[in-house]
């Protein structure tokens, strides 16, 4: 089951630098260089795997946004921002 709104709103205000983007949050984030954007998509990867939850991920050489929603809820649950929070915490050890 998805979250209501005061829900996401409590739980975006935890969150700086993400957005609410319709029924996803997302970030842009920004690396030195190329090999640290895939590094992070890289480990993002096997993360989001273990957990059974993928975001959406689109690359554009050194900036990667990262966009996470549960289809299957049509907006956005406890994993989606248990998803951002793991994102933050893996860019914080790349670049």
């Amino acid at each position: 089951m998805g979250l209501n709104e005061s829900e996401i709103a409590a739980r975006l205000s935890a969150l700086p630098h993400w957005t609410r983007a319709g029924d996803a949050i997302e970030r842009q984030y920004t690396f030195p260089a190329f090999p640290d954007a895939i590094a992070f998509v890289t480990r993002l990867g096997f993360s989001a795997e273990g957990a059974d939850h993928h975001p959406d991920l689109a690359i554009s050489y050194r900036r990667v946004t990262v966009r996470w929603t549960t289809h299957s809820a049509h907006g956005l649950t406890d994993k989606d921002f248990a998803g951002a929070a793991e994102s933050d915490r893996i860019a914080a050890g790349c670049g």
